[in-house]
C-alpha cells in the first residue's frame, strides 16, 4: 500500500436538522494533499466553502466521511486533545484577521501559545523574528486599530504561522484588501508556506489569488470537484 497523504480528506459531509428534514451542506467532499501543497477552493457564497474549512480546522464536525491530518484522525481525540491537535498542527488566518484589538501586534502574534501557558523568552524572540519577515517589526508594540487594513493581515500571517503549522487555512484573505496591497499579501502567504513546508488551502473568491495555488477545487452542490 502507498503511503497516506499528510492531509486526506474522504466523502466529508455536513448536514444539520430542521423542521422539515435535513439541510445539506457538504455532500462528498474528498481532496489529498501532501505537504509544501496548496489549493483553492472556489464557489459562490453559500455553496459551503467556511464549512468545509471549519471542518478541516477541527472547528465543526462533519455528519459523514474520515479526515486524517499528519496521520492521525482528529475527530477522535477527546476535546482538550482536539485542541492541543488544532493549536500544534493548524494555522487560522481569515477575512477579518481577527486580531485582539487590546493587545499589541505582538501579543496577538504570541496568542496561539496560550493554550500552553506563557510564552518563554525563545517564543517572543521567534514571534520578533516572524514580524521582521513580514515587515512589522517597527509596528510589533502597536495596537491593531493603529495598522493598515494591509498590516493587519500581515501580522495575522504571522500569527497563524507562529507554530510552524502543517495545515494553513485562509478564508478570504485578500477579500478587505485593496488590489495592490492583496497581491503583496498573496506573495508573502505564498513565499512563508513554502519556507515552513506548510499545505495551504484558501477559500476565496478571488480569481488572481486562485490562480496562484497549485490546485483549484470548486464546491457545486456539496460536491468537491477538481478543476
Amino acid at each position: 500500500m502507498g503511503r497516506m497523504p499528510t492531509l486526506h480528506a474522504q466523502s466529508i459531509a455536513k448536514t444539520y436538522p430542521v423542521a422539515d428534514g435535513e439541510l445539506t451542506i457538504l455532500r462528498d467532499a474528498s481532496l489529498a494533499l501532501e505537504r509544501g501543497e496548496s489549493a483553492a477552493i472556489v464557489g459562490p457564497s453559500g455553496s459551503g466553502k467556511s464549512t468545509l474549512l471549519s471542518i478541516l480546522g477541527t472547528l465543526d464536525f462533519p455528519t459523514g466521511g474520515t479526515f486524517e491530518l499528519s496521520g492521525e484522525s482528529p475527530f477522535q481525540l477527546s476535546e482538550p486533545e482536539l485542541a492541543a491537535f488544532r493549536s500544534r498542527h493548524i494555522g487560522f488566518i481569515f477575512q477579518d484577521h481577527h486580531l485582539l484589538p487590546q493587545c499589541s501586534v505582538l501579543e496577538n502574534v504570541l496568542v496561539p501559545l496560550l493554550a500552553d501557558g506563557a510564552a518563554g523568552p525563545a517564543d517572543v524572540t521567534h514571534a520578533e523574528q516572524l514580524l521582521e519577515r513580514v515587515g512589522l517589526a517597527e509596528r510589533r508594540h502597536h495596537r491593531p486599530a493603529q495598522l493598515s487594513g494591509g498590516e493587519r493581515q500581515r501580522a495575522a500571517i504571522a500569527r497563524a504561522l507562529l507554530r510552524q503549522p502543517t495545515l494553513l487555512l485562509a478564508d478570504e484573505p485578500t477579500g478587505n484588501l485593496d488590489r495592490t496591497t492583496a497581491d503583496a499579501i498573496v506573495n508573502l502567504l505564498l513565499e512563508l508556506q513554502q519556507e515552513q513546508n506548510a499545505i495551504l488551502i484558501a477559500v476565496t473568491h478571488s480569481e488572481p489569488l486562485a490562480a496562484r495555488l497549485q490546485r483549484r477545487y470548486a464546491l457545486d452542490d456539496g460536491r468537491l470537484i477538481k478543476q
